[in-house]
C-alpha cells in the first residue's frame, strides 16, 4: 500500500476515534457535567454535539471557591481542561481540590489528549482538527 494511503487511513481512523470519545461524552454529559476553563471552549463542545451541563471555571472566583461552590452542586463532574502548560496547572490544582468526585471521567481527557497528539493542545480547537481529519481521510 502506497505510503501516503496509509498515512491517510491512519489520519481517518484516528478521527474515528476521537468521535468515538465525543460520543461517549455526550452519553456521559446527560448525567455528568463537564468543566472547561471558558467560552471557546464551551462554544467547541457544543458544536461537536455536547447538549449537556458544560460549566466555565472562570467565573471570578478563586480556584477553592469555584471546587466549594460545584460540590454544592454536583457530586460527579469531568474536567475536561486543556493539556497545555496552563491547563495542566489548572488541571492539577482543581483535581487536588476535588478528588474523587472526578476520577472515574478522567479518561476523556486523557483519550483526546493521546489522540490529538501535539497538533492540538486546547478544547478549543477540537472540532477544527476533527474537521481537518475528516477531510483528509478517504474511503477505498
Amino acid at each position: 500500500m502506497p505510503e501516503g494511503i496509509q498515512g491517510l487511513e491512519i489520519e481517518d481512523r484516528r478521527a474515528g476515534q476521537i468521535l468515538e470519545v465525543i460520543k461517549a461524552l455526550y452519553e456521559v454529559n446527560k448525567f455528568v457535567p463537564i468543566i472547561v476553563e471558558g467560552k471557546r471552549d464551551r462554544r467547541a463542545l457544543r458544536s461537536l454535539g455536547i447538549t449537556g451541563e458544560v460549566i466555565l471555571l472562570h467565573g471570578g472566583k478563586t480556584i477553592y471557591e469555584f471546587c466549594e461552590d460545584i460540590l454544592k452542586e454536583h457530586e460527579r463532574f469531568i474536567l475536561l481542561l486543556d493539556w497545555d502548560e496552563r491547563g495542566e496547572t489548572l488541571q492539577k490544582r482543581l483535581a487536588s481540590h476535588l478528588t474523587g468526585h472526578y476520577e472515574e471521567f478522567s479518561i476523556f481527557r486523557d483519550m483526546l489528549k493521546a489522540l490529538c497528539q501535539s497538533q492540538v493542545k486546547e478544547v478549543e480547537k477540537l472540532p477544527a482538527l476533527l474537521k481537518r481529519l475528516l477531510s483528509e481521510g478517504i474511503t477505498l
